[in-house]
Protein backbone atom coordinates (compact mmCIF):
# COMPACT_ATOMS: atom_id res chain seq x y z
CA UNK A 1 0.00 0.00 0.00
CA UNK A 2 0.88 3.28 -0.60
CA UNK A 3 2.40 5.22 1.65
CA UNK A 4 0.69 8.91 1.94
CA UNK A 5 1.83 11.90 2.50
CA UNK A 6 0.61 15.30 3.84
CA UNK A 7 1.68 19.05 3.25
CA UNK A 8 2.77 21.16 6.39
CA UNK A 9 1.99 24.86 6.42
CA UNK A 10 2.23 27.34 9.28
CA UNK A 11 -1.20 28.35 11.25
CA UNK A 12 -2.65 31.89 10.19
CA UNK A 13 -5.20 34.17 11.97
CA UNK A 14 -8.60 33.26 10.86
CA UNK A 15 -10.06 35.66 8.12
CA UNK A 16 -13.01 34.08 6.90
CA UNK A 17 -16.19 32.05 8.04
CA UNK A 18 -17.69 29.56 6.09
CA UNK A 19 -21.25 28.97 7.44
CA UNK A 20 -23.65 26.08 6.22
CA UNK A 21 -27.24 27.06 7.44
CA UNK A 22 -28.29 23.57 6.41
CA UNK A 23 -28.71 21.30 4.10
CA UNK A 24 -32.14 21.92 2.23
CA UNK A 25 -31.68 22.41 -1.66
CA UNK A 26 -33.67 22.54 -4.60
CA UNK A 27 -31.35 20.54 -6.72
CA UNK A 28 -30.06 16.76 -6.40
CA UNK A 29 -26.66 17.44 -8.37
CA UNK A 30 -24.85 14.00 -8.84
CA UNK A 31 -21.77 15.40 -7.69
CA UNK A 32 -22.91 17.20 -4.55
CA UNK A 33 -19.94 16.76 -2.07
CA UNK A 34 -22.96 17.12 0.70
CA UNK A 35 -24.57 14.04 -0.31
CA UNK A 36 -27.09 12.89 2.38
CA UNK A 37 -26.91 15.25 4.80
CA UNK A 38 -29.86 17.45 3.72
CA UNK A 39 -31.48 13.72 5.27
CA UNK A 40 -29.65 13.56 8.34
CA UNK A 41 -29.00 17.20 9.66
CA UNK A 42 -31.81 19.69 10.25
CA UNK A 43 -31.27 22.74 9.00
CA UNK A 44 -30.21 25.60 11.56
CA UNK A 45 -32.32 27.73 12.77
CA UNK A 46 -32.11 31.51 13.01
CA UNK A 47 -30.90 32.33 16.50
CA UNK A 48 -28.49 29.53 16.25
CA UNK A 49 -26.99 31.80 13.04
CA UNK A 50 -26.92 34.64 14.81
CA UNK A 51 -25.22 33.32 17.81
CA UNK A 52 -22.25 31.79 15.43
CA UNK A 53 -22.49 35.00 13.15
CA UNK A 54 -21.48 37.18 17.07
CA UNK A 55 -19.01 34.83 18.24
CA UNK A 56 -17.15 35.10 15.19
CA UNK A 57 -16.67 38.10 14.70
CA UNK A 58 -15.58 38.24 18.08
CA UNK A 59 -12.65 36.55 17.11
CA UNK A 60 -12.03 39.19 14.78
CA UNK A 61 -13.53 37.83 11.37
CA UNK A 62 -14.64 39.82 9.17
CA UNK A 63 -15.91 37.91 6.33
CA UNK A 64 -18.59 35.60 5.89
CA UNK A 65 -19.81 33.32 3.20
CA UNK A 66 -22.87 32.17 3.31
CA UNK A 67 -23.34 28.52 1.43
CA UNK A 68 -24.91 24.94 2.46
CA UNK A 69 -27.30 23.33 0.87
CA UNK A 70 -28.31 25.87 -0.58
CA UNK A 71 -29.27 29.36 1.35
CA UNK A 72 -30.99 31.06 -0.33
CA UNK A 73 -34.48 29.17 -0.51
CA UNK A 74 -34.71 29.92 3.72
CA UNK A 75 -37.29 32.22 4.47
CA UNK A 76 -35.22 34.41 6.28
CA UNK A 77 -31.88 34.35 4.38
CA UNK A 78 -32.09 38.52 3.60
CA UNK A 79 -32.30 39.11 7.64
CA UNK A 80 -29.35 36.76 7.90
CA UNK A 81 -27.55 39.14 5.64
CA UNK A 82 -28.85 41.92 7.57
CA UNK A 83 -28.00 40.94 10.53
CA UNK A 84 -24.37 39.97 8.87
CA UNK A 85 -24.22 43.52 7.50
CA UNK A 86 -25.38 44.91 11.09
CA UNK A 87 -22.56 43.57 12.99
CA UNK A 88 -19.85 44.75 10.26
CA UNK A 89 -19.38 41.84 8.24
CA UNK A 90 -17.05 43.55 5.02
CA UNK A 91 -17.43 41.11 2.95
CA UNK A 92 -20.96 38.80 2.73
CA UNK A 93 -21.17 36.77 0.23
CA UNK A 94 -23.25 34.30 -1.08
CA UNK A 95 -22.39 30.38 -2.40
CA UNK A 96 -25.58 29.44 -4.25
CA UNK A 97 -26.67 27.25 -7.13
CA UNK A 98 -27.82 30.67 -8.38
CA UNK A 99 -31.52 29.64 -9.53
CA UNK A 100 -33.34 32.02 -7.12
CA UNK A 101 -31.42 35.27 -8.48
CA UNK A 102 -32.98 34.87 -11.84
CA UNK A 103 -35.97 37.17 -9.87
CA UNK A 104 -34.90 40.73 -10.54
CA UNK A 105 -36.50 41.81 -7.33
CA UNK A 106 -34.97 38.97 -5.08
CA UNK A 107 -31.89 40.14 -6.34
CA UNK A 108 -32.48 43.91 -5.51
CA UNK A 109 -33.30 42.14 -2.03
CA UNK A 110 -30.00 40.72 -1.76
CA UNK A 111 -28.09 43.83 -2.50
CA UNK A 112 -30.09 45.59 0.12
CA UNK A 113 -29.88 43.65 2.98
CA UNK A 114 -26.05 43.79 2.33
CA UNK A 115 -25.10 40.91 0.83
CA UNK A 116 -21.37 42.42 -1.37
CA UNK A 117 -20.62 38.78 -3.33
CA UNK A 118 -22.12 36.08 -5.19
CA UNK A 119 -20.81 32.85 -6.18
CA UNK A 120 -23.26 30.59 -8.04
CA UNK A 121 -22.44 27.73 -9.51
CA UNK A 122 -22.83 26.72 -13.06
CA UNK A 123 -21.53 23.43 -14.62
CA UNK A 124 -22.19 23.69 -18.17
CA UNK A 125 -22.73 25.71 -21.52
CA UNK A 126 -26.16 24.69 -22.06
CA UNK A 127 -29.39 22.96 -20.35
CA UNK A 128 -28.76 19.55 -21.57
CA UNK A 129 -25.11 19.46 -19.21
CA UNK A 130 -26.00 21.72 -16.77
CA UNK A 131 -29.23 20.68 -16.06
CA UNK A 132 -28.63 16.83 -16.52
CA UNK A 133 -25.72 17.43 -13.92
CA UNK A 134 -28.20 19.12 -10.87
CA UNK A 135 -30.88 17.26 -11.86
CA UNK A 136 -33.35 20.38 -11.72
CA UNK A 137 -35.09 20.91 -15.16
CA UNK A 138 -35.06 24.82 -15.87
CA UNK A 139 -31.73 25.81 -13.62
CA UNK A 140 -29.23 26.67 -16.38
CA UNK A 141 -31.93 29.45 -17.51
CA UNK A 142 -32.37 30.08 -14.30
CA UNK A 143 -28.69 30.94 -13.32
CA UNK A 144 -27.92 32.70 -16.63
CA UNK A 145 -30.46 34.95 -16.21
CA UNK A 146 -29.74 35.29 -12.28
CA UNK A 147 -25.82 35.90 -13.50
CA UNK A 148 -27.56 38.70 -16.45
CA UNK A 149 -29.51 40.56 -13.17
CA UNK A 150 -26.58 40.58 -10.74
CA UNK A 151 -24.38 41.95 -13.26
CA UNK A 152 -26.83 44.54 -14.22
CA UNK A 153 -27.14 45.86 -10.55
CA UNK A 154 -23.10 45.64 -10.77
CA UNK A 155 -22.39 42.96 -8.47
CA UNK A 156 -19.40 40.72 -7.64
CA UNK A 157 -19.97 37.65 -9.74
CA UNK A 158 -17.20 34.68 -9.23
CA UNK A 159 -19.17 31.44 -10.56
CA UNK A 160 -17.82 27.77 -9.55
CA UNK A 161 -18.14 25.07 -11.63
CA UNK A 162 -17.41 21.25 -10.77
CA UNK A 163 -15.34 19.35 -12.99
CA UNK A 164 -16.83 16.16 -13.84
CA UNK A 165 -17.08 13.01 -16.60
CA UNK A 166 -19.84 14.79 -17.95
CA UNK A 167 -19.19 18.92 -18.66
CA UNK A 168 -14.98 18.76 -18.84
CA UNK A 169 -14.81 18.75 -22.90
CA UNK A 170 -17.68 21.44 -22.26
CA UNK A 171 -15.39 23.65 -20.02
CA UNK A 172 -13.65 26.16 -23.35
CA UNK A 173 -17.58 26.56 -24.20
CA UNK A 174 -18.75 27.58 -20.45
CA UNK A 175 -15.71 29.46 -20.18
CA UNK A 176 -16.73 31.63 -23.44
CA UNK A 177 -20.18 31.82 -21.91
CA UNK A 178 -18.80 33.06 -19.18
CA UNK A 179 -16.79 35.85 -20.55
CA UNK A 180 -20.10 36.57 -22.85
CA UNK A 181 -21.97 37.59 -19.64
CA UNK A 182 -19.21 39.12 -18.06
CA UNK A 183 -18.55 37.49 -14.66
CA UNK A 184 -15.81 38.86 -12.55
CA UNK A 185 -14.25 35.54 -12.01
CA UNK A 186 -14.97 31.35 -12.41
CA UNK A 187 -12.89 28.27 -11.34
CA UNK A 188 -12.92 24.81 -12.33
CA UNK A 189 -12.83 23.01 -9.30
CA UNK A 190 -12.39 19.14 -9.69
CA UNK A 191 -15.01 17.71 -8.57
CA UNK A 192 -14.14 15.75 -4.75
CA UNK A 193 -15.20 12.60 -4.22
CA UNK A 194 -17.60 12.32 -1.00
CA UNK A 195 -21.66 12.47 -1.02
CA UNK A 196 -23.15 11.77 -3.72
CA UNK A 197 -19.79 12.30 -6.18
CA UNK A 198 -18.35 9.32 -4.34
CA UNK A 199 -22.06 6.82 -4.79
CA UNK A 200 -21.43 8.26 -8.69
CA UNK A 201 -17.46 7.85 -8.69
CA UNK A 202 -17.35 5.93 -11.78
CA UNK A 203 -19.93 8.37 -14.21
CA UNK A 204 -18.97 11.17 -12.59
CA UNK A 205 -14.95 11.45 -11.82
CA UNK A 206 -13.08 12.28 -14.86
CA UNK A 207 -9.05 11.05 -14.88
CA UNK A 208 -7.29 14.92 -14.34
CA UNK A 209 -4.69 13.62 -17.47
CA UNK A 210 -8.00 13.73 -19.53
CA UNK A 211 -9.68 16.83 -18.32
CA UNK A 212 -6.86 18.88 -18.26
CA UNK A 213 -6.47 20.27 -21.93
CA UNK A 214 -10.02 21.41 -21.73
CA UNK A 215 -9.53 23.34 -18.28
CA UNK A 216 -6.61 24.89 -19.82
CA UNK A 217 -8.45 26.12 -23.22
CA UNK A 218 -11.21 27.45 -20.76
CA UNK A 219 -8.58 29.29 -18.65
CA UNK A 220 -6.79 30.72 -21.68
CA UNK A 221 -10.08 31.77 -23.06
CA UNK A 222 -10.79 33.89 -19.68
CA UNK A 223 -7.07 35.10 -19.25
CA UNK A 224 -7.26 36.65 -22.80
CA UNK A 225 -10.82 37.98 -21.76
CA UNK A 226 -9.42 39.63 -18.86
CA UNK A 227 -10.73 37.93 -16.25
CA UNK A 228 -9.45 36.28 -12.80
CA UNK A 229 -9.71 32.76 -13.33
CA UNK A 230 -8.92 29.90 -11.29
CA UNK A 231 -8.72 26.05 -10.22
CA UNK A 232 -8.92 23.90 -7.19
CA UNK A 233 -8.06 20.19 -6.05
CA UNK A 234 -5.74 20.07 -9.12
CA UNK A 235 -1.91 20.01 -8.22
CA UNK A 236 0.77 21.76 -9.36
CA UNK A 237 2.08 18.97 -11.31
CA UNK A 238 -0.77 19.39 -13.74
CA UNK A 239 -0.86 23.23 -13.61
CA UNK A 240 2.47 24.22 -15.50
CA UNK A 241 2.41 27.57 -17.16
CA UNK A 242 -1.18 27.85 -15.07
CA UNK A 243 0.51 28.07 -11.18
CA UNK A 244 -0.87 31.92 -10.71
CA UNK A 245 -4.31 30.27 -11.22
CA UNK A 246 -4.17 27.50 -8.08
CA UNK A 247 -6.69 28.52 -5.82
CA UNK A 248 -4.87 27.34 -3.16
CA UNK A 249 -2.44 30.02 -3.22
CA UNK A 250 -5.06 32.62 -2.34
CA UNK A 251 -7.95 30.72 -0.29
CA UNK A 252 -8.56 32.66 2.38
CA UNK A 253 -8.00 31.17 6.15
CA UNK A 254 -11.65 29.98 6.95
CA UNK A 255 -13.05 28.55 10.31
CA UNK A 256 -15.73 26.23 8.57
CA UNK A 257 -19.46 25.96 10.64
CA UNK A 258 -20.73 22.59 9.21
CA UNK A 259 -23.58 20.49 10.34
CA UNK A 260 -23.13 19.60 14.16
CA UNK A 261 -18.93 20.20 13.80
CA UNK A 262 -16.75 23.06 13.48
CA UNK A 263 -13.58 22.75 11.19
CA UNK A 264 -11.20 25.37 12.79
CA UNK A 265 -8.94 26.00 9.94
CA UNK A 266 -9.67 24.71 6.50
CA UNK A 267 -6.58 25.29 5.40
CA UNK A 268 -5.00 22.92 8.35
CA UNK A 269 -7.80 20.53 7.56
CA UNK A 270 -7.06 20.34 3.67
CA UNK A 271 -3.47 19.98 4.20
CA UNK A 272 -3.67 17.39 7.01
CA UNK A 273 -6.59 15.15 6.20
CA UNK A 274 -8.08 16.23 3.07
CA UNK A 275 -5.40 15.99 0.64
CA UNK A 276 -2.24 13.48 0.12
CA UNK A 277 0.84 13.39 -1.74
CA UNK A 278 3.06 10.22 -2.27
CA UNK A 279 6.63 9.81 -1.56
CA UNK A 280 7.33 10.61 -5.55
CA UNK A 281 6.10 14.10 -5.03
CA UNK A 282 9.10 14.73 -2.57
CA UNK A 283 10.72 15.26 -6.17
CA UNK A 284 9.11 18.22 -7.22
CA UNK A 285 9.86 21.85 -7.07
CA UNK A 286 6.49 22.22 -6.01
CA UNK A 287 6.51 20.04 -2.87
CA UNK A 288 6.51 22.09 -0.17
CA UNK A 289 3.79 24.73 -1.44
CA UNK A 290 1.67 22.04 -3.25
CA UNK A 291 -1.27 20.24 -1.31
CA UNK A 292 -1.63 17.14 -3.67
CA UNK A 293 -4.81 15.99 -4.63
CA UNK A 294 -8.23 14.78 -2.49
CA UNK A 295 -7.24 11.75 -1.08
CA UNK A 296 -10.24 10.30 -2.79
CA UNK A 297 -8.51 10.34 -6.19
CA UNK A 298 -5.57 8.57 -5.82
CA UNK A 299 -7.67 5.49 -3.86
CA UNK A 300 -9.52 5.64 -6.92
CA UNK A 301 -7.25 6.49 -10.17
CA UNK A 302 -3.34 5.74 -8.58
CA UNK A 303 -0.82 8.12 -8.65
CA UNK A 304 0.53 7.25 -12.56
CA UNK A 305 -0.46 10.40 -13.76
CA UNK A 306 0.92 12.76 -11.28
CA UNK A 307 4.71 13.30 -12.92
CA UNK A 308 6.89 15.54 -10.32
CA UNK A 309 8.56 18.58 -11.93
CA UNK A 310 12.41 18.87 -11.45
CA UNK A 311 14.45 22.02 -9.96
CA UNK A 312 15.37 24.04 -13.27
CA UNK A 313 12.71 23.61 -15.07
CA UNK A 314 11.46 26.66 -17.19
CA UNK A 315 7.86 26.44 -15.44
CA UNK A 316 6.75 29.91 -14.16
CA UNK A 317 7.41 28.82 -10.55
CA UNK A 318 4.54 30.70 -8.11
CA UNK A 319 5.44 30.95 -4.57
CA UNK A 320 2.56 30.19 -2.05
CA UNK A 321 0.39 33.53 -0.75
CA UNK A 322 -1.89 34.06 1.18
CA UNK A 323 -4.43 37.03 1.20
Amino acid sequence: MARYLYASFPSFSMDRVDLKVGFSCNSRCTFCVQGDKRFVHRDKGPEELKRVLRENYGRGIREVVFTGGECTIRHDILGLVAYARCLGYRIIQIQTNGRRFCYPEFCRAMVDAGATEFSPSIHGSCPEIHDAMTQAPGSFSQVVQGIRNLKELGQRVMTNTVVTKQNCRDLPRLAKLLVDLDVDQFQFAFVHILGSAAKNKMSVVPRKSEAMPYIKEGLDIGRKAGKIVMTEAIPYCFMQGYEDCIAERIIPHTRVEDAAWVVEDYTAYRTTEGKVKSEHCRECRYFRVCEGPWKEYPELYGWEEFVPVHAGADDGYVQMRRV
